[in-house]
């Protein structure tokens, strides 16, 4: 039998002679702990006011910061670019790495570019003009172009941040023509949700249903990242037929292009650099960091911003800069940015090793401030003209919004409808589902199941664990008929699972036990550990890391992001490096399952879980990955990924996405492969987070009900619409728990 370890203040135990139960009974006497904690016997969440309380709710963050800072290690002690050879060589690592996790980039179509109106004015002109960058997928652009000197001009693109107005806010405005007015040609468009490209509109408050373009990126990153695309894919494309129409005019010199923006701007002049060699020249402007400094401040920012796998692949902001190799580079810098100046040193100095670069810093905050547009002006001249340009700038006096609108409504959505990253995005959903075949009959289902649990472990970067589980003991707690144990067990080093193991008084030796996972916490789920426990159930309640006692400091929950991903920095972190929540708690769930097999009161063989709310899909995973799990109940589940994809808004599943998942399946596709086992789900939720229907909930799981046909145990599947309020839990809990 496998010998429980058991840790407690002062010490550890290896027990061979002793049951779990009477070692930690001895332990409470030796210690005084029952009468210590006897006060707080009903602070089910025991950690708080106790000295590991600050610890453990930083643990994941701190775990997730320890984690990538060791791949950031293990990037800068193996990176070797010592001849153009190996540059060369870098460069198309990072591309290739690039194009993957964008999921590659969409085949080039007619541009039908129109221009709808020109402005005239002093020493410039504005024209407006609309473009697609897929078929119907719109763009409205303003291309400004100098009413002096002979063309064809130098020209500039200019990819836009995420300030307000998009195309017609001032300071965009005050560069684009300064640079007309220089000689240049500068094209600039609006992003996806910013400017008249509103993604996810709402026609009561004529704009977005979204409080910031940022968030809206997110919504819409999240539903690609299941998809196995990148919500980048949509704006690179958009930037890179933009250079296709910018190349297009005869105003244009071909060959004197540049790129620069800032902040978001200056990100996807990173990108479109590293990925066109028509782009000669790159001067991004407050977004070259690294990721060192951006894990030890800020964090991953939105979606376009972070690609999966980039730190597991061994790659930071400096290789940005080796994949636009060996084109002339400036990095303009912000001293009191918020994208933190110390990371920008640091890859500055990297990279100045191997690129043609240079450096700009202003002791200013955050936006295309004048000193660093002064700079770009003389980058600009120096390497598109030869000559420098030191003079000053005229202050601009901006259009309004109005005036530059390309569309009659001043939104797309409005005025030419069209496609959205939303609609393309959900074809490509559906594509996607046509090829995930369920098995056609009995035969092929358990290899079905195979080739299906290899998918999912690869997706989520679940990391299975062995061994004995150590874990800590805090205490009980007596209550009529059973007793509470306070323990928090180790999952893997440096994350803690606190957990309560309800212990009926009486009953068999070995008894049937129960995990039971709660998206709340531990606490929410005392009443129906309880009925359990009173029919004879031993309940093993944990809070899955990032939940119940571990969840992340609640000052978090006033954000906006927040409120629609939760915890977005962890949950983006762990994609960064190749992993997922879903397949960390997972793991926590089944390193609870090792505690209780090693039990000598718990018989192994019947070992359920019940998941509730955001706890359901993790345990989803973990019983699809163990078979030891006999039975499991999920309830309040997320009702599919499926349905992320198709609901244009969602709440709060972020925490429960593994990317590319729909590649390869869905969760009823999870669920259909855990038969025979006997699986219960109930209280469905849409990605809103508000009940399924009956007929959604039939719709999603058709291919659940099929596949336990199959195996034989149609009988063994319950799917059931949201409970009456008076039925009470423990009266389909003690049924599922107890075939």
């Amino acid at each position: 039998m496998c010998q429980p370890i058991i840790r407690y203040p002062g010490g550890m135990l290896n027990l061979r002679w002793c049951t779990l139960r009477s070692v930690l009974i001895l332990l409470c006497c030796c210690l005084g702990r029952v009468s210590a904690q006897h006060a707080e016997a009903d602070a089910l969440d025991f950690l708080h006011g106790l000295s590991e309380y600050e610890q453990i709710r930083r643990m994941l963050p701190d775990y997730m910061q320890r984690e990538a800072q060791t791949l950031i290690e293990a990037r800068r002690r193996t990176l070797a670019i010592s001849t153009p050879e190996a540059l060369a060589r870098r460069r198309d690592y990072v591309r290739e790495r690039m194009l993957r996790a964008l999921g590659g980039l969409p085949d080039r179509t007619p541009l039908n570019a129109r221009t709808v109106e020109t402005l005239q004015r002093d020493g410039y002109r504005i024209e407006k003009v609309i473009f697609e960058s897929q078929p119907h997928f719109y763009v409205t652009a303003n291309l400004y172009l100098p009413a002096a000197g002979d063309a064809p001009h130098p020209a500039v693109l200019y990819p836009l941040g995420h300030e307000l107005g998009g195309k017609s806010n001032p300071t965009w405005q005050q560069m684009l023509v300064t640079l007309a007015r220089r000689g240049y040609v500068a094209l600039t468009w609006d992003p996806i949700g910013q400017g008249e490209r509103v993604q996810i509109y709402d026609d009561d408050l004529r704009g977005s249903k979204l409080r910031s373009s940022t968030t809206e990126h997110t919504i819409q990153g999240t539903q690609c990242l299941l998809t196995g695309e990148h919500v980048a894919r949509y704006t690179i494309w958009d930037g890179i037929r933009a250079l296709d129409y910018l190349i297009s005019r005869k105003e244009v010199d071909p060959a004197r292009i540049a790129v620069t923006g800032n902040s978001g701007g200056g990100t996807h002049s990173a990108y479109l650099a590293a990925l066109d060699d028509r782009i000669k020249i790159a001067a991004p402007s407050c977004y070259i960091t690294s990721w060192h400094w951006m894990m030890k401040t800020l964090g991953p920012q939105d979606a376009e911003q972070v690609f999966p796998g980039w730190l597991a692949d061994g790659l930071d902001y400096p290789d940005f800069i080796y994949a636009a190799g060996p084109k002339p580079y400036l990095m303009l810098s912000a001293i009191r940015d918020f994208f933190p100046i110390d990371g920008a040193r640091e890859t500055f100095r990297e990279a100045q090793r191997f690129a043609n670069l240079r450096m700009f810093e202003a002791d200013d905050g955050h936006g295309y401030s004048k000193p660093r547009r002064l700079a770009a002006y003389d980058w600009l001249s120096q390497n598109l003209r030869d000559r420098e340009d030191t003079a000053p700038e005229t202050q601009v006096a901006p259009e309004t919004a109005e005036t530059l609108y390309c569309t009659a409504t001043g939104q797309v959505a409005t005025s030419l409808g069209g496609e959205t990253v939303f609609s393309l995005n959900r074809a490509r959903a559906e594509r996607l589902r046509q090829n995930r075949l369920p098995p056609a009959d009995s035969a092929s289902l358990a290899a079905w199941q195979g080739k299906l649990r290899a998918a999912a472990m690869a997706r989520s970067g679940f990391q299975p664990a062995s061994g004995p589980v150590p874990s800590t003991f805090y205490g009980s707690v007596q209550r009529d008929g059973y007793h509470i144990d306070k323990l928090a067990y180790e999952s893997e080093p440096g994350i803690l699972i606190p957990s309560l193991l309800y212990i009926p008084e009486s009953g068999p030796a070995r008894r049937p036990a129960v995990i039971l996972a709660d998206g709340e916490g531990k606490a929410a789920s005392a009443t129906a550990a309880a009925e359990l426990a009173r029919s004879g159930l031993l309940v093993l309640c944990v809070d899955l890391r990032g939940m119940g006692e571990t969840r992340i400091t609640p000052d978090l929950n006033d954000s906006e992001f927040y409120r629609y991903f939760g915890d977005y920095e962890d949950g983006m972190t762990a994609i960064l490096m190749n992993r997922s929540l879903p397949g960390m708690r997972a793991r926590d769930i089944l390193r609870g399952l090792d505690l209780l097999a090693a039990r000598d009161d718990v018989d192994p063989s019947r070992v359920s879980a019940l998941g509730r709310n955001s706890a359901a899909v993790p345990l989803l995973y973990a019983a699809f990955f163990d078979t030891r799990l006999r039975s499991i109940a999920l309830e309040g589940m997320l009702l599919s990924y499926d349905a992320v994809v198709t609901t244009r808004i969602h709440r709060l599943v972020f925490e429960q996405i593994v990317p590319a998942a729909l590649a390869d399946f869905d969760l009823p596709d999870l669920a259909a492969a855990l038969a025979p086992r006997a699986l219960w789900i109930s209280d469905s939720t849409t990605p809103a987070g508000a009940p399924a229907t009956q007929a959604e909930i039939a719709q999603a799981y058709r291919s659940t009900v099929r596949a336990f046909q199959l195996a034989g145990a149609a009988g063994a599947l319950r799917i059931r619409p949201p409970r009456a309020d008076d039925e009470r839990a423990a009266q389909y809990y003690h049924y599922l728990f107890n075939r």
